[in-house]
């Protein structure tokens, strides 16, 4: 197997290449890499390997400038003293987010993460279902895990999770919880939409986004509508029109 490192501290480059020779003899270091500019060189003339180690901050940028300049499709373990870049690992072929001080232990883990996922990927139902769940993780990253609402002079975060349904009514828009409690927010049903992760909720009409987890049952109505009932009760009928119809459906079953 043919690896990659692009770290910028000599030391922590010979420590990852040395703790790959222990770990397994057939791992071959090809290049260690210090710099953006290096690396973009280096994959003009090279193969890909088949499994990079990187640093994220180098010499002269960050990492993800590699990847924004070039297609890169080796899977990256990312290796560095820094836990704020972990939502832009996810942008790229990360397989995992390691720490440093990086040891024998971690890499090791590593590999063998590396190794499932690419008998999983050999599969080819196998990667349809690993394509369909990273798909899932990453755009989970783009929406709202909390919304925070405002009650006088208290500033409430709500995990969206807890939330079981949004209506909008006369006065604005009202948020429900499977607790039973309300709170008014001041944004349209649009903008929520948007922030919502639509795995987990359904906008059912102009006035109800709903959550899947507080669904207690589905009713067939008039003209090939349904009824959707909740398990908190709801000031009106949740109707889906014939033409959501289907696409609700098929969003319950996901």
């Amino acid at each position: 197997m043919n690896v990659l490192i692009i770290e910028d501290e000599p030391r922590a480059a010979q420590k990852i290449s040395d703790f790959l020779a222990e770990i397994d003899q057939t791992i071959r270091v090809v290049e260690r890499l210090d710099s953006v500019e290096q690396t973009i060189k280096w994959f003009g003339t090279h193969d890909a390997p088949n499994l990079i180690f990187s640093d994220i901050q180098l010499t002269d940028g960050l990492c993800f400038d590699i990847f924004r300049e070039i297609e890169v499709k080796s899977p990256i373990v990312f290796c560095t003293a820094y836990d704020e870049y972990l939502i832009n690992a996810f942008d790229t072929n990360a397989v995992s987010y390691l720490l440093k001080p990086v040891t024998k232990e971690l890499l090791e883990k590593s590999l063998e993460k590396f190794r499932t996922l690419q008998q999983v990927f050999n599969d080819e139902q196998n990667r349809h279902i690993m394509d369909k769940i990273l798909t899932h993780i990453s755009d989970a990253q783009q929406y709202k895990s909390s919304i925070i609402v405002n009650q006088g002079e208290k500033i409430i975060p709500i995990k969206t999770d807890k939330i079981a349904f949004i209506q909008l009514g006369s006065h604005g828009v009202c948020i429900t919880t499977h607790s039973h409690e309300t709170f008014l927010y001041y944004s349209s049903m649009d903008n929520l939409e948007k922030q919502l992760n639509p795995v987990q909720f359904f906008r059912a009409n102009r006035q109800f986004l709903i959550n899947r987890n507080a669904i207690a049952n589905i009713e067939r109505f008039f003209n090939r509508k349904l009824v959707v009932k909740l398990q908190i009760p709801t000031s009106e009928k949740i109707l889906v029109s014939k033409l959501k119809a289907s696409d609700f459906i098929k969003w319950l079953e996901q």
